[in-house]
């Protein structure tokens, strides 16, 4: 296995994205590229209106996210580590769940053009949960701009990232099974996804189950 340069974690809202990414980071003593998910004016709108903010929501992550990740390449901050809580890809998962077929054409016109100047990851980590596990998830963390998330988006967006998981194979990935573990608070599933992730026979695509807990 080659050295790890790059580690991108990626998963529904609510997975523990951000978390995990934080506590490899510092592991690795990585820098860390956490998405800038708070400052789109649109999203609070969007969970409450999809149909009303989806297009001008999308677009404005699309931007933000190139934006982000070519001053991470421009910087060099690629000369060290880096661990990021998403994947500039992860944006077509978004638009095509919620973009009308007319936006989507506009979408795609754009998207490419972007795409081909972002670097892929060493490593692609994918959090794999239950929609219930994920509002349990999201109910625990409490923030004001999820109030209005419907189990029936997360449901719709779970099943989105299955389909495109299931079919990526633009870095090494490696699915983790997150619906009964807690590697934010146990420190033994946090060791047992590190240990996955820095396995020397590693393949390219991976699934991690662990033990069931019945955390939930």
């Amino acid at each position: 296995m080659e050295a790890l340069k790059y580690i991108a974690v990626e998963g529904v809202i609510g997975a523990g994205k951000t978390s995990l990414a934080k506590k490899l980071a510092a592991k690795f003593k990585a820098n860390l590229v956490l998405e800038q998910y708070d400052i789109n004016p649109f999203l609070k709108s969007f969970y409450i209106d999809r149909g009303l903010f989806a297009f001008q929501t999308q677009m404005f992550f699309l931007v933000n996210r190139h934006k982000q990740q070519q001053g991470l390449f421009q910087g060099n901050i690629f000369s060290d580590m880096l661990v990021s809580d998403y994947i500039f890809e992860k944006d077509k998962i978004f638009a095509y769940l919620n973009l009308t077929k007319d936006e989507l054409s506009l979408y795609y016109a754009i998207f490419p053009v972007l795409a081909r100047e972002i670097r892929k990851p060493d490593l692609v980590i994918y959090l794999q949960s239950t929609p219930e596990r994920v509002m349990y998830n999201i109910q625990k963390r409490g923030r004001d701009i999820e109030v209005n998330l419907k189990k029936e988006y997360i449901e719709e967006l779970s099943e989105a990232y299955n389909t495109f998981f299931f079919n990526y194979n633009a870095s090494p990935l490696l699915i983790v099974d997150t619906s009964e573990i807690d590697f934010l608070e146990n420190e033994k599933d946090f060791d047992d996804i590190y240990y996955q992730i820095t396995r020397v026979d590693r393949a390219k695509t991976e699934y991690y189950i662990p033990e069931k807990k019945g955390l939930l």
